[in-house]
């Protein structure tokens, strides 16, 4: 992973970091165009550029490396959190990664379930190594003298974010997890419980506020600073549903709009157009909404791309795409029927709960079938490929392009596809066309503010509320999918002869009303009546959240902390708003019940295992597991 900025950070130099303990170990990383030079020993480690370096082992960390294997270690929790939700299914085929046909399914304690368990408890706990050696180098080299007390204590608070950070994804996981510091000497740790493990998540990020300073140190975006981990402490706040603290926190962050975070941009602002939050254009890249993102890296001197966007390079339209591969995570059609909208351009959800999910085909659209006059939130052709929709600049989405519908359904996952014009597709790698720059989004102003909303409409300050959701909902009605005319001279050809009008037309992003639109009727519509009902509110906040963050690996998350996960995807595979997952996709009839136990993922058997003293775990799993 590279951090941006004008000036280059350790180019050309690779670090082999040494972290020993019996459960966790830390491998080679490259930071911003490196090539691998050798290993360092600890004399050269012992400096300034050892520091640093190790940093950038932590951020490196962030998504899929050597160390952690994939696809479970995606920083996208596209298997955890999105495919195991309403948002999608595992997509592809039957038979290729049936472990996350496990996860899907809810069958947490077989033993493929186990194997992508275990790769995120060790990408979670490989990170907090490096953090943590990174602290401990830094204590080091600061004795002697290398590195000043104001640089010492910058980089000591990114280092401790990185760590907050990693043990809250461990948390949203397992719930009881243990927790390192720099100063731990033996990692068979007992789990903490829930209370115990935020209350040490919440004291490092009030530590790395207070060390940080208010705009990224060196002037690199992408490093963490001190509105990064005011932001990050509100979200932690949310999820434990300490709504006062979150209120507090959360307020603040809204108050200071405009106030620097960066030599590049005036802060955290919602983008001016949805399709500049996913993208691959330099010019798009950490704009005003990202508070904090996996800086994908392409095209720089990595010999394999392995510092793009590896964990999520399986959810790509498959081979009759120009993608090539693999056709997972592919949305599910509950979600595509969440985007249905009523006359008011309100979701169908909220205003016909008994059949807005009741439609069972796919959702395809062109010039002259009925489809396209179905009312439709335009986010939905930024986030799910369907067929006869132009998909960002690659030319329509084609059945095509799918891998087996009746598995995985017809729609493809787009948030995470670059656009062609963008350049960000990487020129190296395994199927070098699914590989991209397209930075990951780990939390983004839109998130922030509706859980602000969340925390106002818990305060029972509903208005407040209501003007958030409204200023996300009148985002959303700014732009739609353009035609994005192709350079490919084929999908030129089918897309002129579906759509005339599109002829020479490059625009990815359009108004919504735009003439050139022939595939879709869009409509936005805001809250116009004051909410009186704190049910009313906070239905109105979830909805907006789903269809904001949709295949963004935040559903299921969110789902558990709202405390209704068990009725939301029982009703799910079951039947809400009259239709049924079971009846769509026959691997359904298989899940398992969402119960209580599904709450928490249970622990790896592995790491009980290791986590062994006298033979004794010190860790103890799940209950229900």
């Amino acid at each position: 992973m590279r951090i941006a900025s004008k000036h280059p950070l350790l180019v050309g130099t690779a670090l082999a970091i040494v972290c020993g303990s019996a459960l966790y170990g830390c491998k080679n990383f490259l930071d911003e165009n490196s090539v691998p030079q050798g290993t360092l020993d600890a004399a050269t480690l012992s400096s300034k550029g050892g520091v640093e370096g190790t940093l950038i082992a932590a951020y490196r960390a962030l998504d899929c490396n050597t160390t952690t294997g994939a696809w479970g270690c995606a920083v996208s929790n596209w298997a955890f959190a999105s495919a195991t939700s309403d948002d999608a299914y595992k997509g592809s085929e039957s038979n290729d990664q049936p472990n996350v046909d496990e996860l899907q399914l809810y069958h947490w304690d077989t033993p493929g379930a186990m194997g992508y368990l275990d790769q995120k408890w060790t990408a979670m706990y490989d990170g907090v190594v490096r953090a943590n050696a990174a602290l401990r180098l830094l204590k080091q080299v600061q004795g002697q003298g290398k590195i000043t007390s104001t640089e010492g204590a910058q980089i000591a608070g990114e280092a401790i974010f990185l760590r907050a950070h990693y043990h809250f994804e461990a948390w949203r996981m397992w719930i009881r997890i243990p927790y390192y510091r720099e100063d731990d000497t033996d990692f068979r740790k007992p789990n903490l419980d829930s209370a115990a493990a935020l209350t040490e998540i919440l004291k490092d990020l009030d530590s790395a506020a207070k060390l940080l300073p208010s705009t990224p140190r060196n002037g690199n975006i992408g490093r963490v600073h001190k509105w990064t981990a005011l932001a990050y402490k509100g979200r932690v706040q949310a999820y434990a549903n300490q709504w006062t603290a979150a209120l507090a926190t959360l307020r603040a962050i809204r108050a200071a709009e405009g106030t620097p975070r960066s030599t590049t941009n005036t802060g955290w602002n919602l983008s001016q157009s949805y399709d500049q939050v996913w993208s691959g254009f330099k010019a798009n890249e950490n704009g005003p909404e990202t508070i904090f993102a996996y800086q994908a890296s392409a095209n720089d001197g990595e010999p394999n791309g392995n510092n793009a966007n590896f964990g999520e390079r399986l959810n790509f339209p498959h081979s009759g795409s120009p993608f090539g591969c693999c056709g997972f995570h592919q949305p599910s059609q509950n979600l595509v029927n969440y985007f249905r909208v009523d006359a008011q351009g309100l979701p169908l959800a909220l205003s016909s709960p008994t059949n807005w999910n009741a439609a069972d085909a796919n959702f395809a659209t062109d010039t002259l079938n009925a489809n396209r006059l179905v009312a439709v939130d335009p986010r939905l052709d930024w986030t799910v490929g369907r067929d006869g929709v132009p998909f960002k600049d690659w030319g329509l989405h084609e059945g095509g392009w799918i891998r087996s519908a009746s598995w995985g359904g017809p729609y493809s996952a787009k948030k995470n596809a670059h656009e062609r014009a963008s350049g960000a597709q990487s020129s190296v790698g395994w199927t070098n066309t699914q590989l991209n720059s397209v930075n990951m989004h780990i939390y983004r102003y839109a998130d922030l503010l509706l859980m602000l909303a969340e925390a106002e409409v818990e305060a029972g300050v509903l208005e407040n509320a209501r003007t958030i959701v409204n200023e996300v909902r009148a985002r959303a009605a700014r732009t739609a999918q353009g035609c994005g005319w192709p350079t490919d001279s084929a999908a030129r050809a089918r897309e002129a002869a579906k759509y005339p009008q599109c002829a020479g037309d490059t625009r990815i992003a359009v108004p919504i009303n735009d003439a050139s639109i022939r595939w879709a009727t869009y409509r936005v519509g805001q809250y116009l009546t004051p909410w009186t009902s704190q049910t009313t509110a906070r239905d109105a906040v979830r909805a907006e959240r789903r269809l904001e963050l949709a295949m963004e690996g935040q559903r299921l998350f969110d789902l558990r902390r709202h405390g209704n996960a068990a009725t939301v995807l029982n009703a799910y595979i079951n039947d809400v708003g009259g239709g049924a997952e079971k009846n769509r996709r026959t691997q359904f009839t298989g899940a398992e019940p969402y119960l209580a136990k599904h709450n928490k993922y249970p622990i790896p058997i592995n790491q009980l295992q290791l986590s062994r003293i006298g033979g004794q775990n010190k860790l103890t799993q799940n209950p229900g597991w």
